[in-house]
């Protein structure tokens, strides 16, 4: 099965095409800090045979989280924990990436002001945000840059910018959520400009030979926000500056999506093919014939299986042994086979 073969983007070589996408715990200690359920969490993932594990989204300032309790880069404190976490994963064969996020509008932090682009609340559950000054956005870039460092310190093998589901950057990107008048505002270019001066810091202090990720959402599921078609242009303005494409959608504006097995992976092809670029497809997909089908007729490089792998950490090696592969199955559980 092309879904047990390695797979290799610049100098990182993963030992098959299944990715665990980052998904959100929110069991980070009240400042951030990783702890023995995201040990545990993530090293069974490991334990059970995935190539590689996108760590949850992580916050690259304290406002920027999502919840009070989402995993933070902001601070060297932070390097520790998930180093450990890090070390136990790829002890077991897994790489690792580290996705690093701002939340923006989307934050429900009440300690924290909300930042945005513009003062325009994602819905009226949300607090109002303060819209960003050009001094603050530079700040943000900053805060992006010392995340990667971070990133790197702890070990990460990858590392993944958060483009997508209606956080900060895609805040920017999309002209539904955007509407400064400033040089971050207007054309796709100016809307672009965030995300590209957050990817120039980045390139500047992470490895070359480590990858760098893109998640994006490829539709707003809106009229007059981004579509696929779009997405394929902001893309090949970043292109250079990242190795691999993480296809999602939505996330922007409380939308109504028609959601059923692989139905992002549209996306994922068309961006892989339009712009000559890697990508990792995602969308409930939770059937090994259907990851097949999507790398076999090269929709994508890899798959990722979120909700899947949260329900059975052990999908790699139980599929596997139904295709009469055991070598992903740990010497201590090849018993139940």
């Amino acid at each position: 099965m092309k879904l047990f073969q390695e797979y290799e983007m610049k100098g990182l070589r993963i030992k098959n095409r299944v990715v665990m996408p980052p998904m959100c715990m929110y069991k980070a200690t009240s400042n951030g800090i990783a702890n023995e359920f995201h040990y545990t969490h993530y090293s069974t993932r490991a334990i059970g045979g995935v190539g590689l594990i996108i760590f949850e989204s992580t916050a690259v300032s304290p406002e920027g989280r999502i919840t009070g309790n989402d995993l933070g880069i902001w601070d060297d404190e932070h390097i520790h924990g998930l180093k450990k976490i890090v070390d136990a994963c790829k002890a077991y064969g897994a790489k690792t990436a580290l996705q690093i996020n701002h939340a923006g509008r989307k934050s429900t932090v009440e300690t924290c002001d909300i930042l945005a682009p513009n003062a325009i609340r994602f819905s009226e559950d949300y607090r109002v945000p303060t819209e960003l000054t050009v001094e603050q956005i530079k700040k943000l870039v900053l805060d992006f840059k010392k995340a990667a460092q971070r990133a790197n310190e702890a070990g990460f093998d990858a590392l993944e910018i958060h483009g997508a589901h209606g956080y900060l950057i895609h805040q920017f990107l999309s002209p539904l959520t955007n509407t400064r008048t400033d040089q971050y505002g207007g054309s796709l270019k100016n809307r672009i400009r965030f995300l590209k001066e957050v990817l120039e810091v980045v390139k500047a202090v992470w490895p070359d030979e480590k990858p760098v990720l893109l998640r994006v959402s490829a539709s707003d599921y809106e009229q007059d926000g981004i579509d696929a078609s779009q997405m394929v242009q902001i893309i090949h303005e970043i292109r250079d500056y990242i190795d691999i494409a993480h296809v999602s959608s939505g996330g922007l504006l409380p939308s109504k999506v028609n959601a059923y097995p692989g139905y992002q992976v549209p996306f994922s092809e068309k961006i892989r093919n339009e712009c000559s670029i890697p990508t990792i497809a995602v969308g409930l997909i939770k059937e090994a014939d259907l990851a097949e089908e999507i790398l076999s007729n090269q929709r994508a490089d890899l798959v990722a299986l979120g909700r899947e792998l949260l329900r059975n950490p052990y999908w790699v090696f139980n599929t596997a042994a139904k295709n009469n592969d055991d070598g992903y199955i740990p010497s201590s559980y090849k018993n139940a086979f």
